[in-house]
């Protein structure tokens, strides 16, 4: 009897666990993934020891850096580690679903489960913003930034399996950028090595410094690209963040620069490293400024009521190099904002993306005639 009775237990006790292993599919956790932080994933390397994610295939919607106007650096190859002002919001970096969302040695944290094999954890958050099994998409808040050491930031680290993956392998923690390339992640015993394929992390051109500048490209070819993922963050700026456009580029009036407004007296940024060739009032352009950036490239900043620059002084991207005005022919206070390559006009849209104040993600193609195309990654 007392045989039999413990065969049912045990029948009981295994099917207990096959309900559980079947429970935790892929929007479900078992309880140690919803309380551990580094956990291997169920069945990542069932059907082969490796996968691969394609990078360079993945559109505007599908990539975020998680705090898009911190500064960044890379702490001993894990994780990263973002400076950012109180409040802010802490983006997932790509869909997924939420898998931890718990307090653990690293605060408040969010752990995301990506549909790509990856995970992304999120540390140190003053407020967790999501539960388990919500899912997010790429962008989304998930958190309200909190502090480290008296400081408001963030750590946010990728894992495969439960291990650390360096975040330098995935983007560049300068210019907040995914690198274009693919990545294929192969189990060795407890180890996953890392492998990249058709990548493009070539270094290339990363600012538009004329200091840096490299050799003349146009020494060796006619013609020449320029990937603006590749300019690091502290090598450029958005000429007026917070602004709106009122007037873009072109048009019936052949506009030949873009109109952007916050307020009177706001402050005017370099927007590449450079030198300034011009500072002053220049017929209808009022109080002028213009600075020449490596490779043949210009921009031009005009009606402001105040300049702070004079002629030749070499200004570093985000300096405050005047005051929003309406010197000259304009009709209310706002940014006359003018790109230029080898003397020839061309929209600053090629350059920026107005709406979200960040560099295109594009190549472009310029020519020894002054002539620019673009190509969106």
């Amino acid at each position: 009897m007392n045989q039999v009775k413990n065969r049912l237990i045990t029948f009981l006790l295994c099917w207990q666990v096959v309900l559980s292993c079947a429970a935790a599919g892929p929007h479900k956790f078992t309880q140690v993934e919803q309380q551990q932080i580094f956990v291997a994933t169920p069945g990542l390397f069932s059907r082969s020891n490796a996968f691969s994610v394609d990078f360079s295939a993945l559109g505007k919607a599908d990539y975020s850096f998680p705090l898009p106007v911190g500064k960044a650096r890379v702490v001993n190859g894990q994780y990263l580690e973002i400076e950012t002002t109180k409040g802010d919001a802490v983006k997932a970096m790509f869909a997924g679903t939420v898998r931890l969302s718990r307090q653990t040695v690293y605060g408040n944290t969010v752990v995301v489960r990506h549909d790509n094999g990856l995970e992304t954890v999120y540390g140190y958050n003053a407020q967790n913003l999501v539960k388990v099994g919500d899912r997010v998409r790429a962008g989304q808040t998930v958190a309200i930034v909190g502090t480290k050491d008296g400081q408001a930031r963030s750590i946010v680290a990728i894992l495969v399996n439960g291990a650390w993956v360096n975040p330098e392998t995935v983007l560049d923690a300068g210019s907040h950028r995914v690198i274009r390339q693919t990545l294929t992640f192969q189990k060795d015993g407890n180890y996953v090595k890392v492998a990249s394929s058709g990548s493009s992390r070539k270094r290339g051109i990363t600012s538009l410094d004329p200091d840096d500048a490299q050799d003349d490209p146009f020494e060796r070819s006619s013609a020449f690209e320029l990937d603006l993922e590749k300019i690091e963050k502290q090598h450029w700026s958005y000429p007026l963040p917070g602004s709106r456009v009122i007037s873009p580029y072109g048009g019936k009036r052949s506009h030949g620069g873009v109109d952007i407004k916050t307020k009177p007296n706001d402050e005017i940024l370099a927007a590449f490293d450079g030198v300034v060739t011009r500072s002053g009032p220049y017929f209808g352009y009022g109080n002028c400024i213009v600075i020449r950036h490596a490779y043949g490239f210009e921009t031009l900043y005009s009606h402001q009521s105040k300049n702070f620059v004079k002629v030749g002084d070499r200004v570093k991207a985000g300096q405050v190099i005047g005051l929003t005005g309406r010197t000259g022919r304009a009709t209310t206070e706002h940014l006359h904002f003018e790109t230029h390559f080898k003397g020839r006009r061309f929209n600053p849209a090629i350059l920026f993306d107005h709406a979200s104040k960040q560099l295109q993600a594009a190549t472009l193609r310029l020519d020894k005639s002054g002539r620019v195309s673009s190509k969106k990654h």
